[in-house]
Formats: C-alpha cells, sequence, structure tokens
C-alpha cells in the first residue's frame, strides 16, 4: 500500500504530536506500506532547524521517505490573524499535496490529523483514499464545522479515543477505527533499575520520587501539575521528591514558586525542563510513580490519549491519575492505576501516601502496567490501523 501521511507539524518540534508523527510514520513503513511524509514548508521552530531531518532527531530508521511541500505562510502577531495565517497556509499545503496525491496514482492512501489539507484534497480524491486521524473536539464554531466535513468525507477516521470515534459516527462518519496512541517497544524492553536511573540522572538514591512528563500545557490549558504540587505539600510527613520533566520554562519556573510558597525544600523539586525523546525511558526508569492529574475539561475528559500514559505502563510505574472517561478507556482503578476525582488535591495526597507505603500495591500495579501496555505499541497501533485501511 502507498501512503503519504501529510502534515502541516513543524517537523522537528518540541510539542509531543511530532514524535507520534515520525513514529506512526515509521511503524507504516515497518509494517510494509511505501509512506512519504508530506510536510507543509514552513518555517522552523525557534531554536531548531528546517535542515535537520526528523528521522534523526526522533531516532527511527529511514524507511520513508520526506517531501517538503510549498504553501504560504503569512505572518502575524494578532492572536485571531494567527488562526486566519494557520489557515492560509493549511489551505494553501493543501492545494500543494492535492498535486502529488494525483500524480500518486489511484492505490495511494492520503492520511493526515489535519482536516483543512484533506478537505482541500477531497475536491478530487475519493473518499475510499483519504484517513482522517482525529486527535479532538474543536470547539469554535468554525472549527467543529471543518472538523465534522472531514469526518464525513473521509474513508475512515481514526480516533484516539472511544469518544472521538462515537461523536465522528453521529457526525456521519462512513467508518471509525480506535486506536489510540502508543509507544516505542523497544526503548522499554531493557529500562536499567532505579537505582542505576538514579545514578545516571544525580537524582537521591533513597527518595520516593513522584513525577509528571510531558509538556505542563496544552492548546493554553494546564494540565493539572500545579494541584500535584499541592498535593505533595499535604504529605509533608512523607519526604516526597518531586520531578517534573518538561517544559517550558515560564512553567516551570511558575510551579517552582508554587512550591517556594508551600515552604517546600527547594532540593525536592527536580525539575531539567524538556529532555530528548531518548532519555524519557530513563526518567521513567528513575521514578516510583508517575502522574497524570488532568483537570475535567471536555478535551481532557473525552480526547486525551497522552502517549506519556502508555510510557508510564511499558515502564512499570504505578500510575497516579484523574478519573476521566478517556484515560478510564485504558487505566483501570485498582489494577493499572490509582484513579482520583480531578482536582482533588486531598484524594490525590491520599492516592500518593498509599503508593508510598502500601509496597504490594505498587508492585501489583507495576506488574499489570507491564501486561497492559503490550497491546500498545506503535507496530500495533500501525497494523491495526493499515488492515482497516486495506478494507476500504
Amino acid at each position: 500500500m502507498k501512503l503519504l501521511y501529510a502534515s502541516t507539524a513543524r517537523l522537528p518540534t518540541v510539542l509531543a504530536h511530532g514524535l507520534q508523527i515520525v513514529e506512526n510514520c515509521a511503524a507504516f513503513a515497518a509494517a510494509g506500506a511505501e509512506v512519504t511524509l508530506m510536510l507543509a514548508n514552513r518555517r522552523p521552530e525557534p531554536g531548531l532547524s528546517a535542515e535537520i531531518d526528523p528521522r534523526d532527531h526522533y531516532r527511527v530508521p529511514h524507511g520513508f521517505a520526506i517531501e517538503r511541500v510549498s504553501c504560504l505562510e503569512p505572518r502575524s502577531r494578532s492572536a485571531r490573524l494567527q488562526a486566519s495565517a494557520f489557515r492560509v497556509m493549511a489551505a494553501t499545503f493543501g492545494i500543494g499535496l492535492l498535486a502529488t496525491a494525483r500524480r500518486a496514482g489511484g492505490a495511494t492512501v492520503i492520511y493526515s490529523r489535519d482536516a483543512l489539507p484533506l478537505l482541500v484534497v477531497s475536491a478530487l480524491i475519493p473518499s475510499r483514499r483519504l484517513v482522517y486521524e482525529a486527535h479532538q473536539l474543536p470547539i469554535s464554531r468554525r472549527g467543529r464545522a471543518l472538523h465534522d466535513a472531514c469526518v464525513r468525507r473521509a474513508g475512515l477516521v481514526v480516533a484516539v479515543t472511544d469518544g472521538i470515534a462515537s461523536e465522528a459516527l453521529a457526525a456521519g462518519a462512513r467508518a471509525a477505527l480506535v486506536a489510540r496512541d502508543g509507544y516505542r517497544a523497544g526503548d522499554y524492553a531493557a529500562l536499567p533499575p532505579p537505582d542505576a536511573a538514579r545514578r545516571a540522572l544525580g537524582l537521591p538514591p533513597e527518595a520516593f520520587i513522584v513525577g509528571y512528563v510531558g509538556q505542563l500545557h496544552t492548546m493554553g490549558m494546564a494540565k493539572g501539575v500545579e494541584q500535584l504540587v499541592d498535593a505533595v505539600a499535604r504529605l509533608r510527613d512523607i519526604p516526597i521528591t518531586l520531578a517534573v520533566v518538561g517544559g517550558p520554562a515560564a512553567q516551570v519556573e511558575a510551579l517552582r514558586e508554587r512550591w517556594r510558597a508551600h515552604d517546600l525544600a527547594d532540593d525536592r523539586l527536580v525539575a531539567p525542563g524538556r529532555v530528548l525523546p531518548e532519555r524519557v525511558p530513563l526518567w521513567l526508569a528513575a521514578l516510583d510513580v508517575g502522574t497524570m492529574p488532568f483537570p475535567s475539561t471536555p478535551h481532557f475528559a473525552h480526547c486525551a490519549s497522552p502517549m506519556k500514559m502508555f510510557e508510564y505502563l511499558a515502564a512499570g510505574l504505578p500510575i497516579v491519575a484523574s478519573d476521566l472517561p478517556a484515560l478510564a478507556e485504558v487505566l483501570v482503578h485498582g489494577e493499572t492505576a490509582l484513579l482520583t476525582p480531578p482536582a482533588d488535591v486531598e484524594a490525590l495526597a491520599f492516592a500518593l501516601r498509599r503508593l508510598r507505603d502500601e509496597q504490594e500495591l505498587r508492585t501489583s500495579l507495576a506488574g499489570a502496567a507491564r501486561r497492559a501496555a503490550l497491546g500498545f505499541t506503535w507496530s500495533a497501533r500501525a497494523e491495526s490501523i493499515l488492515d482497516a485501511m486495506g478494507r476500504l
């Protein structure tokens, strides 16, 4: 099968979607598809070069090709005009993509996380050759109309949660497949023991380390790490070290100020900022607990399929997470995680205390996590999607 994976993302990027896109292209190629990653030829992110090969940046095999497609990218400092500028870029990328898709031949599938370019392509490409990977349910009227139109035009919607799949079918999707995000199996096949990981990272060997890994905000929304700081502050009798591995720097500094306002020791907050993807498994190996204290918003409740969740599982970490429908599709309370009411700081603190005090519970959750992770590799995801695409 020939597959054009079309993306407006600026790659490489410090954001998680860049890793997800490249990992999926590599997994599709490893499963036998002839893959070309079609990237909008945009200005690079600050501090990153467009000359960096995304395959090298994310350490994946060169089993797929990469092409840059010309597009218009207007500059604007106004938030309102930035949204319009992005639409201009996405639409003109779609026009360039359409020319490539028509040259590629009738057996080529166009696959994208971006609704507008896929809609442009759908003007001349039949639905059976269009696959839309849906990661969110837009809340603006314009965004939702665009999303729903793309859902109806695509031959297949690949949704990362049950909630998104249900909404797609209700909006008129021809077919929907739930394929959650995942992790790279090889990175977690032989993790170092916790003491070795801590030595490598300069972490205290005897500490009880609670961790959060990833961006601190998404789409302008906080991810609940502030409440995690508050929960640790309620456990003054337990010498918890909190490791926050992510950024951006301004939000890390705001967390540090919150930590100090609770009069907690500076050396018990470890915040290295963003780390390279290949360093994440080492950090996870050093933790005692992985957390996802997401707030209850429509996005987190119904659309969240964070890669950190599958990496926590693969690392065999006991997990404390918000009890939200999208997370509960994967995590089972008392079996693979402890789920707590969103924004309930007391419940979050109680769950952390249980894991600190109950070694048997930590061991049970860790074993169940590793077993659950087996079904969420990038390769398993790619095979299920390719199988569904083959039936279009």
